[in-house]
């Protein structure tokens, strides 16, 4: 099985986990709010079924890709909400019909993407392989938010790798949408994951270190937990700056979430 292979098989297997999460929902819970300020179930499912949808076009159809951007152009601000709002509007058995049929597109259109050749994004453009593991890194942190709305914890498993390796190669992203002057020098990152492999990055000798389970360090870098709510073990000043920024997605700095604890404080030296 070549990288993309094994990557859009992570992809699928992640969107198959969240579609049993809401593949029997009703209306009403189609409607539940999400801690993704109004945003509903519908909302998130939406917005996969429509980031999927351009994506396999960028991979696909560049003519097609250059109207999307076009078209966001006219409102780089908002389009990304304003399409999840015209996707939760839809039917909720459509919404799931449209999602599935554009991750079953995108899965087949990154499978076909040439060696070496780049898909366009709102971006930098991206290997299919890239392309890949972003849409994890997405879906995952987007069912997450699903699966908070109705107070369920969904096993973790070790594809979350890909995730963790997104908000690891996006350390100077955080800085730059911040303003800010990313350091010269590299984190160490030691992650644990959930089949407790230890995954590093960086060099042993670094003065700035992140440790932590995989879950916690994937929640800190999709803005999905407070940073108050985390057990990370962060070392270094640069290292404490980052974990206030830190944001594996695109587009401007992001909000960020209210602690869901009291009296809760990651570990810091």
């Amino acid at each position: 099985m070549s990288i993309v292979d094994g990557l859009v098989a992570d992809l699928t297997d992640e969107s198959g986990e969240l579609d049993a999460l809401v593949a029997a929902l009703d209306d009403d819970g189609w409607r539940m709010l999400t801690p993704a300020p109004g945003w509903t179930v519908a909302h998130q499912i939406g917005h996969l079924a429509w980031t999927d949808k351009v994506a396999a076009i960028a991979a696909t159809d560049a003519d097609g890709f250059a109207a999307v951007l076009e078209d966001g152009a006219t409102n780089p601000a908002g389009f990304v909400d304003a399409a999840a709002e015209r996707a939760a509007a839809a039917p909720p058995a459509q919404i799931l019909a449209d999602w599935r049929d554009a991750r079953a597109a995108l899965a087949d259109a990154l499978r076909d993407v040439p060696d070496g050749v780049k898909i366009p994004w709102f971006g930098p453009p991206m290997s299919a392989a890239s392309m890949a593991t972003a849409r994890l890194m997405e879906t995952w942190a987007h069912g997450l938010d699903v699966a908070d709305a109705f107070g369920v914890t969904r096993a973790a498993t070790d594809r979350i790798k890909g995730v963790v390796h997104i908000g690891v190669r996006t350390r100077d992203f955080a800085y730059m949408v911040n303003g800010l002057t990313a350091p010269t020098e590299p984190f160490r990152y030691e992650i644990t994951a959930p089949s407790g492999e230890l995954w590093t990055w960086g060099p042993d000798d670094a003065a700035d270190v992140i440790r932590g389970t995989a879950v916690d360090f994937c929640q800190l870098v999709t803005q999905r937990r407070a940073i108050a709510d985390l057990d990370l073990d962060i070392v270094g000043a640069e290292a404490h700056r980052w974990t206030g920024i830190a944001q594996s997605f695109a587009g401007p700095p992001g909000a960020g979430r209210e602690p869901r604890r009291d009296g809760a404080e990651a570990s810091r030296r």
